[in-house]
């Protein structure tokens, strides 16, 4: 699956559009890594624990729009895009999406 945040993939061109693609996770933060956020806010520096939170819902997510795409027939994702929110007082809500699309490469005529 090829995945590009532009509206073209170089030397493809768009044959079809199958429609908007998107996948969604939602994280919520245990206590312990509240605890250890706290801390570490007190001295600053990266939360690590938050970082590899939110790495692993994008990844998650993505994974997800991929699974999506690929059941309606897609070959590419262009316009691909993250968000992110949150929801309540400890969770975050990862979204990826984009345009689920089937491309081929481009024909180069011979002279």
């Amino acid at each position: 699956m090829i995945i590009v945040t532009t509206e073209q993939v170089p030397n493809h061109q768009v044959i079809e559009v199958k429609g908007s693609v998107f996948g969604l996770t939602v994280r919520a933060r245990g206590i312990g890594k509240d605890i250890a956020a706290t801390l570490k806010g007190l001295v600053g520096g990266e939360i690590k624990q938050y970082t590899e939170m939110l790495e692993d819902a994008r990844k998650q997510s993505l994974d997800r729009m991929v699974n999506n795409a690929q059941a309606m027939g897609a070959n590419a994702i262009i316009m691909m895009r993250f968000d992110s929110g949150e929801v309540g007082r400890n969770m975050s809500e990862i979204v990826a999406y984009g345009t689920a699309v089937v491309i081929e490469k481009e024909r180069v005529g011979r002279c």
